[in-house]
């Protein structure tokens, strides 16, 4: 291997257009590498594929910089050796970081924890524009006063939930729905059928009198006529 020869390596990354300091020093290592010969045959390919329309990055999303392509095509002219004493910085970038202790898992997080965080975001509470509920479930005993009809819902099966998420009261939630006559009127026969359910849209609000959440409805159906709509 000869010393390397730094007035080539200038002409050949002035040649290449290349300024970046760390490509020209990899140009140098080529020619000490290559020999001067070799080097200037290399060139010569690289201009050559430029004015065909250069080489493309590994993604294909853009073209090489001439010095890049230079580069790129004098990977495949050198042995292993050379390739990784050229090329090394690179190859060390891609080396993964040994693997450290693993960190350990986060505290689960608790119903009661919610109380401490509620209260440091209080101060600054967002805005909601749009608040809806959607309850399904088979209703209980139906009242009825004048434009409404209110009935009663009851939950105590939460869903799984998230991981990471607390695990709800056990105590149940009662939902207070309110419908509209009308409204009623298209569901009443239809929820007469032991295996149909309502499905109720609406606005949630709590009612701490009666520490439950009141729903005020805005559109009910049930699972069966939801069904035959699809299919109509």
């Amino acid at each position: 291997m000869s010393e390397p020869n730094p007035a080539v390596a200038a002409i050949i990354a002035q040649q290449l257009g290349e300024t970046n300091p760390a490509a020209i020093a990899q140009i140098g290592q080529l020619v000490q590498r290559m020999g001067e010969e070799a080097a200037q045959a290399l060139l010569q390919a690289t201009l050559q594929v430029e004015a065909q329309g250069g080489v493309l990055t590994a993604n294909g999303h853009r073209r090489r910089t001439p010095g890049g392509a230079f580069l790129y095509l004098a990977r495949g002219r050198l042995s292993d050796p050379d390739r990784a004493a050229v090329f090394q910085r690179n190859w060390a970038k891609k080396k993964k970081a040994p693997a450290g202790p693993p960190t350990p898992p986060a505290p689960p997080f608790a119903w009661a924890d919610r109380l401490a965080l509620v209260q440091e975001a209080q101060p600054e509470p967002g805005e909601a524009t749009t608040v809806k509920i959607t309850v399904i479930g088979r209703p209980g005993r139906v009242v009825e006063r004048g434009e409404v009809v209110l009935t009663t819902l009851r939950s105590g099966n939460p869903p799984a939930l998230p991981k990471g998420l607390p695990a709800p009261p056990a105590e149940p939630t009662t939902y207070i729905v309110l419908i509209a006559r009308k409204q009623w009127a298209q569901v009443a026969e239809a929820i007469q059928d032991p295996d149909d359910v309502l499905i109720i849209e609406g606005y949630p609000t709590l009612d701490p009198q009666l520490r439950g959440i009141a729903v005020f409805t805005q559109n009910v159906t049930t699972k069966k006529q939801q069904a035959a709509k699809r299919q109509s």
